[in-house]
């Protein structure tokens, strides 16, 4: 008689992927107080194992996992899985993008529009009973050249939204090939370098990806441009993306991710690191938000249930 899959649930997720697979059937074990080291003494129970970021899933797990059949991620990024390592093992490792593309879409929008507009400034200044138009004095995006860094389902998501606009707007995926569309045009990266007013990042945190905006690579652009970021906050290097700033090659960002993230609580961060995060809070031409571009309420069921319907068809 053949056994119910076995899952282990180990981050905070909406009800209706357990729900889900419950109905199919499902034996499910929710521990979100669990550790790394609990996951590795235990996960070789289980035929799922479910995650956001909070533990790593590293060889160590997966070669514990002798029936473990797939990993799945709450969510987009796969930066904390060791996604190759599963494959060897045939494991199969999910996600759900799906679920949260259109709060991408529309969160990297609104960076553009905040930037753009200064309305965080502006609104310090009307509470503070400040009157200032001419220093609040904004930018449109009509008539721009927006390009787009990976063409998946977050960075066509944020050009759907441009359409209305009147921008141009290009991309470049190293991984895919012809997919312009009604919302977008495929060109080269020496193409996006040339053309590109306001740079969007939608890539995936990869050893390729990691620092990827540096010092060269912003150089490489032809004329000086604003940056929105709500991938991966080390796939831009904080040091070289204030250097920019202060010369003038970036005329502003907008950052849902940052190298360092919520530093105040970070052990691990030296005066230099500091420095110019505090640096960067500074400057009046940024925009911030706290790692929420995918964090809606309407995100927060569709990852998953996209997620569920994906274990699902590997479970059976």
């Amino acid at each position: 008689m053949q056994t119910s899959p076995k899952i282990l649930l180990i981050d905070e997720t909406h009800k209706i992927l357990s729900d889900k697979l419950a109905r199919k059937g499902y034996l499910i074990d929710i521990f979100p107080q669990y550790t790394y080291e609990d996951v590795l003494e235990n996960i070789c129970k289980y035929d799922c194992i479910i995650v956001r970021s909070k533990v790593q899933i590293d060889k160590n797990i997966i070669d514990r996992a002798l029936n473990l059949k797939c990993i799945a991620r709450t969510g987009a990024g796969m930066d904390a899985i060791d996604i190759e390592y599963a494959k060897s093992k045939n494991i199969i490792c999910l996600n759900s993008p799906e679920g949260n593309r259109d709060a991408v879409g529309e969160h990297t929008l609104g960076l553009l529009l905040a930037l753009f507009n200064k309305i965080n400034f502006a609104d310090r200044d009307v509470r503070e009973g400040l009157w200032q138009r001419e220093e609040n004095r904004g930018l449109e995006i009509k008539g721009k050249t927006i390009g787009i860094i990976g063409y998946g389902n977050m960075g066509r998501a944020f050009a759907q939204r441009l359409q209305g606009f009147e921008c141009e707007i290009i991309a470049y995926d190293k991984y895919k090939k012809g997919f312009s569309d009604s919302f977008v045009k495929e060109v080269s990266l020496k193409e996006l370098f040339e053309q590109t007013d306001i740079l969007s990042l939608h890539v995936p945190l990869t050893d390729e990806t990691n620092r990827m905006v540096n010092t060269d690579f912003i150089n490489s652009f032809s004329k000086p441009f604003y940056i929105l970021n709500t991938s991966r906050g080390k796939v831009v290097c904080l040091h070289d993306l204030i250097e920019a700033m202060q010369h003038g090659k970036i005329k502003g960002c907008g950052l849902d991710v940052l190298e360092i993230e919520n530093y105040n609580q970070q052990i691990h961060i030296d005066d230099k690191q500091k420095q110019d995060i505090e640096q960067l809070y500074q400057m009046k031409n940024t925009v911030f938000t706290p790692h929420v571009a995918g964090w809606t309420v309407e995100s927060y069921y569709k990852l998953a249930d996209y997620l569920a319907d994906k274990i699902i068809s590997v479970l059976g």
